[in-house]
């Protein structure tokens, strides 16, 4: 994932940055004509609470393997 993603970064210097605004406005746009306001609100903020929580949560395999650990018993599946 984190090779893909740099590949993305790398590709997205190369392009202007009003083509990544106008493409993340009509995103927007297309989202709040099909879901609505508050529709389009809510699936903003999960995807933004996912964004972080996957970045800062699992991004270290010794916090993901405690984070398991307080979800699942430990030893159990391991």
């Amino acid at each position: 994932m984190e090779r893909f993603l740099s590949r993305l970064f790398e590709k997205m210097r190369n392009v202007k940055a009003g083509y990544i605004a106008a493409f993340i406005f009509f995103t927007v746009a297309i989202l709040l004509c099909i879901f609505g306001f508050f529709k389009t609100l809510f699936i903003v903020l999960f995807t933004l609470v996912g964004f972080f929580v996957g970045a800062f949560l699992f991004s270290d395999r010794s916090k993901f393997k405690d984070f398991l650990d307080r979800i699942l018993p430990p030893g159990r599946f391991r």
